[in-house]
């Protein structure tokens, strides 16, 4: 009963203090809470104030007009932030309209008039990316892409080769229709112009053309600039015209699988022992040591020098445990087509990839996944461009000696060519070249086989991908035309053979041999006189 009359005078006192440690509480918290001003920070109400109730409620009203106030700069800044953003969204959005990324131009089937929109953008954005209206600047000379020029009858060209001559009347046709339909654009051009109305004007026709230049741009298309007559003498008429390329297309992505892809190479051969002991080098390191998906089919004429390439090859067989291999020996005359011929039709197993070899070739496994990737039955044949070694002992003639063979397989100038006119090392399944018909058989001797072969397969609808390849030589030997051979055979012999000895610059050297002794010898004696 005492305990409680206690605890009951005790309570007031423990809410007194309970509501001056809340009242505390309150004081901590505005002090720590309360913003500060520019110069000082808000002051609590003091002890002579109104009343601490008013004193409060006018703080937390001005710090209520602070929150409020705050609010709206953060609602403003964030309004001008999403209108920036927008405006920098449709900068980007035109740049793109102007000139949109070939990666993002896609063929949609469901909306075609956008995609035909987005394409003639490009298109036309090619046209300002290229040399038309100005021009770029460039880091050195040889960055340039110079001018071809052309007539009616004849092109001018810089690059030359096989089928390219520094004038020629144009063979290819895709070249040919090119430059007929810029000169038949330009004509209709000029007998139409735009903004003349109904005004008469001269009619133009392909006999006014004077003459006109192109160049292509790989990565944005050609420029073609055309000059016509004008009315009078010293008047001409110019129109420019631009074939835009379009952008890249995905046209086809697959995994292919060589694994099991042999290849048989078939060489030729009549005497030759030591070549083709060369030969049988090269062969087992790249073919059998690095490749191992190869067979060798040796088709042999006549009985000369016959056991020292069997000696050779039967020991290539043992020291590499090498089985794939075919000796075929025939008793006549040789004939390069006749051999290359009775090699692919003496296979009997599988269709397997035929590569068409001499025995004076040096190749490397990189060239031969080349084959292999070139050549599809029934769609693709493969005829490389080989590099052609210039003789050694010219290009080597100032060093102390040759250096070893594999040393002298650099792809330059100096050392050696495209090899550009021959087509006699050829890869092609086995199903292809019997369905074509194989070699022309009367052809006798050295050279003409391949090119009948490779005309048969241009008639046909196979693809045929011809390419300079870095993985495949021909190595330098003196070559002899025999008396035996056709006009047309020993033209294309030494033909041959005028090429392969070195390049313009090293032959003139040779030429000019004298002239340049005679002057170093001058310059000997000038300088022991002073």
């Amino acid at each position: 009963m005492m305990l409680r009359r206690g605890f009951i005078l005790f309570l007031p006192r423990l809410v007194g203090l309970l509501v001056v440690a809340c009242c505390l509480v309150s004081i901590v918290y505005m002090l720590a809470c309360t913003p500060k001003g520019d110069n000082q920070q808000l002051a609590l109400p003091r002890v002579h104030s109104p009343t601490a109730k008013e004193g409060y409620e006018a703080i937390l009203q001005e710090r209520e007009e602070q929150h409020r106030n705050y609010i709206i700069s953060l609602k403003k800044q964030i309004a001008q932030l999403k209108a920036e953003l927008q405006g920098r969204s449709e900068q980007l959005k035109n740049v793109q309209d102007q000139y949109p990324d070939p990666l993002d131009i896609r063929l949609d089937h469901n909306n075609p008039e956008k995609a035909q929109a987005n394409l003639l953008a490009f298109l036309r954005s090619q046209i300002e990316k290229a040399e038309v209206h100005s021009g770029v600047k460039l880091s050195t000379e040889y960055a340039a892409v110079p001018f071809e020029s052309f007539t009616l009858q004849k092109v001018y060209q810089l690059e030359t080769g096989l089928t390219r001559h520094p004038e020629e009347k144009p063979v290819r046709k895709d070249k040919r229709d090119e430059l007929i339909e810029v000169i038949e654009l330009a004509v209709g051009s000029l007998n139409n112009p735009e903004g003349d109305g109904n005004a008469k004007h001269r009619v133009y026709t392909a006999s006014d053309f004077v003459e006109g230049i192109y160049r292509t741009e790989k990565d944005k298309g050609t420029l073609y600039e055309l000059t016509f007559k004008g009315d009078t003498k010293h008047q001409f008429k110019k129109i420019v015209l631009f074939r835009p390329f379009g952008p890249v297309m995905n046209v086809k992505n697959e995994n292919v699988n060589m694994a099991d892809t042999l290849i048989n190479v078939i060489v030729p051969l009549a005497k030759r022992a030591s070549k083709f002991r060369q030969f049988m080098q090269n062969f087992r390191e790249m073919g059998i040591q690095q490749d191992g998906r190869i067979h060798l089919t040796v088709v042999y004429f006549g009985k000369e020098q016959m056991n020292e390439v069997k000696s050779i090859l039967e020991n290539t067989s043992k020291s590499a445990n090498f089985k794939n291999f075919t000796f075929i020996q025939l008793n006549e005359e040789f004939s390069r087509g006749k051999g290359l011929d009775v090699g692919a039709r003496f296979w009997k197993g599988n269709n397997v990839v035929l590569f068409f070899c001499d025995v004076d070739i040096y190749f490397t496994a990189e060239f031969l996944n080349s084959c292999r990737l070139n050549t599809q039955p029934g769609k693709k044949v493969f005829y490389p461009v080989l590099f052609s070694q210039y003789n050694p002992s010219i290009i080597y003639g100032h060093h102390d000696s040759i250096p070893p063979l594999e040393q002298q397989l650099i792809i330059k100038k100096e050392t050696g060519f495209w090899r550009d006119f021959g087509f006699g090392m050829t890869c092609q399944y086995r199903s292809d070249f019997i369905n074509i018909g194989g070699f022309d058989l009367d052809i006798k001797g050295w050279g003409g086989e391949d090119v009948h072969l490779y005309r048969k397969y241009l008639h046909s609808n196979l693809i045929v991908i011809r390419t300079p390849v870095r993985g495949l030589f021909h190595l330098w030997h003196e070559k002899q035309c025999l008396d035996e051979l056709t006009p047309e055979q020993y033209k294309m012999c030494m033909q041959s053979k005028a090429m392969n000895e070195a390049s313009h610059g090293q032959l003139g050297m040779l030429v000019f041999k004298q002239e340049i002794e005679t002057h170093l010898h001058r310059q000997k004696l000038s300088s022991k006189k002073t």
